[in-house]
């Protein structure tokens, strides 16, 4: 795949929240398949989406009990309802169809190509097994946490699948939660043949994962970009923010970066967007002494170069409160002719901006 070619992802299981398109798409102009089998899952996942119109276009979800060309499903069956809370684990309740439903074969279309699949598996075979160790945090519903054989069964589909989906994907990619899982499944992956395969550890306080990822295809000098030379965005994240400051207060501080260097802004809160155009009379930065004097004194344009080649040209800066604390900041030209490369010297300037002013130092000891 040339790098200036689009990557696309396909998301086994992508839950409500539908977060890993949806960050994939927002911050990388990336494009998704989320699948996933029950119907809460689904609508929620869909209405996620739908409330980021910006990045509707990028993102699908897809029921997987709905058969597709790529292969037959037994059972076109969605799981309702999940297991009430407090409830014990029903042997039965994976039996019959349950444990049958497709993975990747028969959700993935005939003629589809994707760069990769990823997977965040069920790691448990039973709801008291996600119960025993006292570190594990299981928020989860008892599809997202339960398969029968646990996520070594639920991988191990991943891996049949891919078998008859060689040509459909550069990469089959899996969280793996026990480090012995991880090195049956690398056994089973060289067993049937696989052309590579690499493993990585992410260790975050006392829980440790390990990624697992797989390719049929012979290695390539080349690798694919997150972004490519004439993208029309950019965008960068603040985490770590305070408690107060959210995605209202990044919005107001971004107006007001762009006011004081006497560009004509168009704020719509409701959208939590502003739209930028640097007027053929913007100069210098102005000086006051308000509340976002912080902001704008120190860290705003340096030079006037900058503001010359970006006069008439105009952008959007739109603000999404992504989790408590975090809050992605991106910006898209409104004038897909023009060239963009100043305007990205301008955004770093705001993001330099922004995260002197909203993540300062902690100075506690």
């Amino acid at each position: 795949m040339a790098c200036t070619e689009k990557v696309r992802g396909f998301d086994i299981g992508t839950g409500a929240n539908c977060i890993y398109p949806l960050l994939g798409a927002s911050l990388l102009g990336w494009s998704f398949v989320g699948s996933d089998v029950t119907k809460i899952a689904l609508e929620w996942a869909r209405k996620n989406v739908q409330s980021n119109p910006h990045l509707s276009e990028l993102i699908e979800i897809r029921n997987a009990c709905v058969p597709s060309s790529s292969g037959k499903i037994e059972n076109d069956v969605v799981r309702g309802e999940e297991a009430p809370e407090g409830s014990t684990h029903n042997p039965n309740m994976w039996s019959g169809c349950c444990s049958e439903l497709p993975v990747l074969v028969g959700v993935i279309k005939d003629g589809e190509k994707f760069d990769f699949c990823m997977c965040n598996p069920p790691f448990f075979e039973s709801v008291e097994e996600a119960g025993l160790n006292p570190k594990t945090s299981c928020g989860g519903t008892f599809e997202e946490m339960v398969f029968p054989g646990g996520e070594q069964a639920f991988i191990t589909r991943i891996i049949d699948d891919s078998l008859q989906l060689k040509h459909s994907f550069r990469w089959f990619t899996s969280m793996v939660g026990r480090k012995a899982n991880l090195k049956f499944l690398v056994s089973k992956l060289h067993e049937v043949g696989v052309s590579v395969v690499k493993t990585t550890e992410f260790v975050q306080g006392h829980t440790a994962r390990w990624g697992l990822a797989w390719s049929f295809l012979t290695p390539a000098k080349k690798f694919i970009a997150s972004q490519t030379p004439k993208r029309s965005h950019n965008s960068f994240m603040l985490e770590g923010l305070q408690r107060q400051v959210g995605a209202f207060q990044v919005l107001k501080s971004v107006e007001s970066f762009f006011l004081a260097a006497g560009a004509s802004c168009k704020s719509d809160l409701s959208s939590f967007c502003v739209n930028v155009t640097l007027s053929e009379h913007a100069g210098e930065l102005q000086k006051n002494d308000s509340d976002t004097s912080e902001i704008t004194s120190s860290h705003a344009i340096e030079s006037n170069n900058f503001q010359h080649a970006l006069k008439g040209l105009p952008f959007r800066i739109s603000v999404f409160q992504q989790v408590p604390g975090t809050v992605l900041v991106r910006a898209s030209s409104l004038d897909k002719e023009s060239s963009s490369g100043s305007f990205f010297v301008f955004f770093q300037q705001l993001e330099d901006a922004l995260k002197a002013q909203f993540l300062k130092p902690n100075t506690k000891n």
